[in-house]
């Protein structure tokens, strides 16, 4: 496991104030690499937890992960094969995109990957494909 890992799974577990949704963890363990602020990407990321919008939909973790595909790897042209790939490791590695279908909180009731999991997994890819 990696630091990055590590490290967005200690921002996701932070509570109160200092918690981060899934999407932020991710995207905030790139600021470096980025160079934008971490304060930047946290507020870029707010809108996504729970699954994007607290709608249970597309994983936070992956769209942390897509948010920052997207700033190291454009340049001036679209990234579609490189965002399909990264989704498709997603959805490998965590057996689903779509958060309540991960977490379980559909009709199966089966958790496919826990959150911290999700996060670890997204950190992962990302690394695989800039660094």
């Amino acid at each position: 496991m990696s630091l990055k890992q590590d490290k967005a799974v200690e921002l996701k577990q932070r509570t109160g104030d200092a918690h981060y949704n899934c999407c932020q963890a991710v995207a905030c363990v790139f600021s470096e690499e980025t160079g934008i602020d971490e304060i930047t990407l946290r507020k870029l990321g707010a809108g996504f937890g729970l699954g994007m919008g607290c709608t249970e939909a597309t994983c936070g973790a992956l769209c942390g992960a897509q948010m920052i595909l997207g700033l190291m790897k454009y340049n001036g042209k679209p990234i579609r094969q490189n965002a399909a790939e990264l989704y498709k490791k997603f959805e490998s590695k965590c057996g689903a995109t779509i958060c309540k279908v991960i977490k379980g909180s559909n009709e199966s009731k089966k958790i496919l990957c826990s959150c911290d999991d999700c996060v670890r997994n997204a950190v992962e890819i990302v690394e695989s494909e800039i660094i």
